[in-house]
């Protein structure tokens, strides 16, 4: 847990959500329930910290970037192929390394385009580093540095952001020397690793920790006066741009038939219910965005850095289409960095009864997942229902900042188990024994448990909470902390 020292010399135990009165009380009640406090803190701080940190693996085509994002990983998710360029589904995945969670965003293969390698360098250097606290930038060192490797060490040192240095492709301590000649780039000391056979990530991984910032706390709509910042995501030509002048009452930013008008996140201050707002206009993402090339790929990356910073994430869905995977996707990538949500399904005014009737029986099926995001029916060429937004939005965020008392959370839980157990599995019966809610935006609970609490009796658990406590219009995140079985001492 961290310590704040008061103006007195005093120390203020930060307990993520719980003050101090009623963790003393959390920990006897975990004391007597044989959990081991140490075990009770680092759960809830952990459930309890503010979005974590983000490292980016940058580098030329073909040095093994995605070896080496599947080796910090853990696991082989990132594709990899033995030529550059090769694209993937996903370009974030979350890693942990000593104890401690981060971000990984794999950047892709820079491509030479039209513009020239000069520009697609610059592009994707300048785009992947963004939103990163930390950079990985990989070298091949077989190779050496080449003109292209300066190229993105001098984005690097613009941008300001710690940079580790990985010596790709030494496998063997007779290339080390090979690693050696990297000193010259500037940056420091140059860590020899194979992400192909896992020598020195290790001691790279070290280097990265020292080099990222500790998981934020929170601080999300705490500065006085300070606007709300909502995102307007969702596929190419929905009508995110011309929702954000119909709100804006001007135009405040390029309109066009032609899909893909926007490539920046374009922000503006607009006062809608007597409150100002910012709204994020964003680019549109396409069908597997990250197998996309050039500034489509790019305008994907900073879309995503987009709704990372966001508090709200407006998701534009076109009603007089199918609702398509590529909109799940989006959903999923607003769940996934835990904001909240309204649903907006633009271009009502152009449904007739039969479209109306299929795309009610679409969301039931479609979009289960999101089921408790609010909702609203607009039309960004008329301006229909535009003023049932900010209701939702407010709504939204009333969910994302709710915060339920332990006490009340723990008697909500007693009647729970008691009402519905959990299944009996290979003769015993798992019960979660109590709980506490360890943050807010999004809600973050830790249940402990006495056995392996299935999936699918988590699922009804955040059901009931939400019939309990509400939560309209934001995701809620369970992890469940199991008491381990300790020997007798002898």
């Amino acid at each position: 847990m961290n310590d704040h020292i008061q103006p007195d010399g005093s120390a203020e135990h930060d307990h993520g959500a719980l003050g101090d009165a009623e963790y003393a009380e959390f920990m006897e009640l975990a004391a007597e329930e044989g959990f081991d406090p140490e075990d009770v803190e680092g759960a809830i701080d952990a459930a309890g910290h503010g979005p974590l940190p983000v490292l980016a693996v940058v580098g030329r085509p073909n040095v093994g970037k995605s070896t080496l994002v599947n080796r910090i990983i853990g696991r082989r998710e990132a594709v990899v192929e033995d030529k550059p360029g090769v694209t993937r589904d996903r370009v974030t995945y979350e890693a942990e390394w000593s104890g401690r969670r981060f971000k990984v965003v794999d950047t892709g293969g820079w491509e030479q385009d039209v513009l020239g390698i000069d520009a697609s360098v610059a592009a994707q250097a300048e785009y992947a580093i963004e939103a990163a606290d930390a950079v990985v930038f990989v070298v091949d060192a077989k190779v050496g540095a080449t003109d292209t490797d300066e190229a993105v060490v001098r984005l690097l040192r613009k941008a300001g952001k710690p940079v580790v240095l990985a010596a790709n492709k030494v496998d063997g301590p007779s290339a080390e020397a090979d690693a050696a000649y990297l000193w010259s780039l500037g940056l420091g000391e140059p860590h020899p690793v194979s992400a192909l056979h896992g020598r020195g990530t290790g001691d790279m991984l070290d280097a990265v920790l020292e080099a990222l910032p500790e998981a934020p706390e929170q601080t999300f709509g705490t500065a006085v006066g300070g606007p709300r910042r909502i995102a307007l995501i969702g596929r190419p030509n929905v009508g995110k741009s011309s929702l954000l002048n119909k709100v804006a009452g001007e135009e405040r930013v390029v309109v066009n038939e032609i899909a893909g008008t926007t490539r920046d996140p374009v922000d503006e201050l607009i006062e809608l219910g007597g409150v100002i707002w910012k709204f994020v206009d964003t680019a549109g993402i396409r069908k597997r965005v990250h197998l996309q090339q050039g500034a489509d790929y790019y305008a994907s990356l900073r879309t995503a850095a987009a709704v990372e910073k966001a508090e709200v994430a407006v998701i534009l869905i076109d009603a007089s289409e199918s609702i398509s995977v590529q909109d799940q996707r989006i959903v999923t990538m607003a769940v996934e960095a835990g904001r909240a949500i309204v649903l907006a399904f633009n271009k009502w005014d152009t449904l007739d009864e039969e479209r109306r009737y299929y795309l009610e029986r679409e969301i039931e099926t479609e979009l289960l997942q999101v089921a408790w995001a609010p909702r609203v029916n607009v039309s960004a060429h008329t301006g229909r229902h535009m003023e049932k937004l900010v209701p939702a939005i407010e709504t939204a965020l009333a969910g994302w900042e709710t915060r339920v008392p332990t006490g009340r959370l723990n008697a909500f839980l007693g009647e729970l188990v008691a009402a519905h157990p959990h299944p009996i599995r290979g003769g015993k019966q798992p019960r979660i024994l109590f709980g506490t809610q360890a943050g807010t935006k999004p809600p973050r609970f830790v249940l402990f448990a006495s056995g392996f609490i299935e999936a699918g009796y988590r699922r009804f658990i955040e059901r009931r909470l939400r019939e309990e406590f509400g939560f309209d219009g934001t995701p809620i995140h369970i992890s469940v902390r199991v008491r381990e079985k300790r020997g007798r001492k002898k």
